[in-house]
């Protein structure tokens, strides 16, 4: 599978290295589609106040995060772990062919993202 003019699109503003590791990925097993990329402050501040997300600092403003969705037999978004967490072998995998570090929001100890993945902040500074 590839990524569609439409997933292209929410990867506008998205680092390049992070747009290598979706597209490599793209390529796998696994098929997802992408929810969002770059932010604008406004945007971010909606999710908070709706409780879709629990920071102002998020990487996606910066254009240092992706949330992608797993897409079933039919085409429809699936929301379940283990979906996702076979998602993350595949991002984990094209992160390392392209040489790219990735951390994947199920891998957080606070709580369970795994529609998530950014470029570290040690890494990738804002």
């Amino acid at each position: 599978m590839s990524l569609t003019p439409r997933d292209r699109k929410r990867l506008e503003g998205v680092h390049p290295d992070l747009v290598r590791v979706v597209e490599r990925a793209a390529l796998g097993r696994v098929r997802f589609i992408v929810t969002e990329g770059l932010r604008t402050m406004e945007r971010q501040a909606q999710l908070a106040r709706e409780g879709r997300s629990q920071t102002m600092r998020s990487r996606h403003l910066t254009g240092h995060a992706v949330d992608l969705a797993v897409l079933d037999d039919e085409g429809k978004a699936r929301w379940d772990a283990p979906a996702y967490r076979a998602l993350a072998v595949e991002m984990k995998a094209a992160a390392a062919l392209e040489g790219v570090p990735v951390e994947w929001g199920g891998d957080w100890r606070s709580l369970f993202d795994g529609p998530h993945f950014q470029l570290p902040w040690a890494s990738y500074p804002a």
